[in-house]
């Protein structure tokens, strides 16, 4: 997607709240000569959350780098996707034996309820 274009933007409802940050990606994993990994570090992340579209590429690839880089992964099979089922059911079951805790929707809104102060709809 070249920045700029529609294809590019980001939704609405999505986009960052005041004083958050957008950092952009150029290959599958986001820590790929990004500055993420520094930018958790320095919020004192240990967790992470992964969803996204292209499970079996974007998805996959920044969930096993975060586990080596030694961040926590959970991995969310129902707010991830690709273009076809046994792609995201193959990088399920890669990423469950060892890089990620495979999760749903529901389990990762139950946790986050008692932290949330969340006004959006």
């Amino acid at each position: 997607m070249l920045e700029g274009t529609f294809d590019h933007r980001i939704m609405g409802e999505l986009g960052p709240r005041e004083g958050e940050r957008i950092i952009p990606k150029r290959r599958y994993s986001a820590f790929y000569r990004t500055p993420l990994e520094e930018h958790l570090r320095g919020l004192g992340v240990q967790d992470l959350v992964i969803c996204g579209v292209m499970t079996n590429l974007c998805c996959e690839t920044t969930a096993r780098d975060a586990f080596i880089r030694d961040f926590r992964v959970f991995f969310v099979h129902d707010a991830t996707a690709t273009s076809a089922k046994e792609l995201h059911l193959a990088s399920l079951m890669n990423l469950a034996y060892g890089f990620a805790v495979i999760v749903d929707t529901e389990d990762v809104l139950r946790a986050l309820a008692p932290l949330s102060s969340d006004t959006r709809p």
